[in-house]
This record gives C-alpha cells, structure tokens and sequence, in this order.
C-alpha cells in the first residue's frame, strides 16, 4: 500500500521488545506504518517510552499516563511522575488513563480520582486523552459527562462497547474509537459493531504486544500487524484498503495534530 498509515496506540517499548525494538520498529517503517503513538503505562516504562522516542524522532511520540490497572496505594505518587514527564518532555496525549474492573474493583475509587485527574491535567496542557475502558463505561461516562467540554478530545482506546455506547462517545465531540486486533477475532461481537459506525468515528491500533490479529493470533503483536487490522475494517465498510487508511489518518491527526506525520 502506498499510503503510510498511523499506529494510535502501540507499547513497543514493554519487556516483550527488549531483544529486538529496534528491528520491530524498522519492520513497521517498512511495512508502511509510519507514525506510532506510544502510550504509557506507568512510571516504570517511561524512559523505555523515551528510547524509542529518541531513536525514531519521526515515527514514534509518546504519551504519558498512569493505566488504571496499574493504580495501587502509590498511585499519588505516579501521577507525580505523570505530571513530570510531561513538564520535562514532548508528549501527543495523556494516556492511557481509565478505568478498568475487569480483574480488581479494589481501587475502583483511587482509579476514578486517578482518571479526572488525568483528564483535568489534559485540558490544562491542551493534550487529547487516550482512554482505556474495560467494564467500565458507565464510570468513565459519568466522570466525562462530568468533565467533558470543548477543549477535550481523544481516543477510547481498544473499543468493545456497543452501537449505543458509539453513539454516546460520537455525541461528545471530540472523541474516537480506537479499533485493534479483536475486530479481526472468530467469533468476536466487535466486527458486528463496527460496521454499524462511520469509519469517520475510527482510528486503528494495534495494542502490541497484545491483541494479535489475525492470521498472527498467538504471536507477539507488533505495529507491523496493524495493516490486518486496517484490512478488515475496509471489508466491514466494503472500502478499499487505501480509503480506510486515508479515513483513519485523518481521525489521528483531528486528535493528535499534524505534528504525528512526518513521514520518513
């Protein structure tokens, strides 16, 4: 394909690339996959984030923020750092933030003060969001029906929700949804639902190292897979390839500014 295409949300920098980031990278350079947005985790990863930063200026930026799953007793403390690394260095978005009781309700109340802290730290910066949501949407839609206003916007990272919960995420105005390797799953619901949303509401990701597509399930996932994923989204919508990666190009760029494509 000769259009490169944009990677929203990509942790090529975890522990799973430490042998071979570098050459990961390249492949999806070489693939076409020229722009990779690299969200954090939390502060244990942001100098790895950093790395790949600074290797590949023109392919890869960060974004900072502490994952609602990693929100323990400390979680004060990594906002801290949050706050820090985004005083100190360039940075597309804050993320990813949320909220997620798919495995621990424990700190459901530090995770939601976590996230509108996050998100106010966003509108103060004039950084979109990128916001991770996993049976959790009535709580993260509470915090931004709260929250929300003109000046924020981002990305609902690894969307799963319903056609009705599209729908309340187009209504606020600023936002898309993040569409990974899931679409691409036997037997998922996702692809049910994103062929009922104008690919003007999209952007792709592959979520590597996790959440292979296929016909890579079971392997690590890397940003070079993300054009299996752009592939299905233009079977659901009967579009060429090439019109879904200019579509999704251009939701990145409303969200993340010009400044994510320097192709090279």
């Amino acid at each position: 394909m000769n259009i490169p295409i944009i990677d929203s949300h990509t942790h090529m920098y975890a522990e799973q690339f430490d042998d071979d980031w570098q050459s990961a990278v390249d492949k999806a350079i070489r693939t076409g996959i020229k722009t990779m947005i690299l969200p954090g985790i939390d502060s244990t990863y942001f100098d790895a984030q950093m790395k790949l930063v600074k290797a590949f200026p023109n392919n890869c930026f960060n974004a900072f923020g502490l994952h609602p799953s990693h929100v323990k007793e400390n979680f004060l403390d990594e906002l801290a750092c949050v706050e820090k690394y985004h005083a100190e260095n360039p940075a597309v978005a804050v993320g990813e933030i949320g909220i997620d009781l798919y495995w621990d309700k424990t700190y459901l109340p530090q995770q939601i003060e976590a996230f509108e802290y996050q998100v106010n730290l966003a509108k103060k910066l004039k950084l979109p969001i990128i916001i991770h949501v996993r049976e959790a949407f009535d709580e993260v839609f509470k915090s931004l029906d709260k929250l929300n206003d003109n000046s924020l916007g981002g990305i609902f990272h690894s969307f799963t929700g319903t056609v009705e919960q599209a729908e309340k995420i187009v209504e606020y105005g600023g936002f898309k949804m993040g569409i990974n390797g899931i679409v691409t799953f036997k037997n998922a619901e996702l692809p049910k639902t994103v062929e009922k949303i104008n690919p003007k509401h999209l952007v792709l990701e592959t979520d590597s190292p996790w959440l292979s597509p296929a016909p890579k399930r079971g392997k690590r996932n890397e940003s070079a897979h993300l054009i299996h994923i752009a592939q299905k989204i233009a079977d659901l919508h009967g579009l060429p390839l090439e019109e879904i990666a200019k579509i999704t190009n251009q939701n990145a760029k409303e969200i993340f500014g010009e400044k994510i494509f320097k192709v090279s």
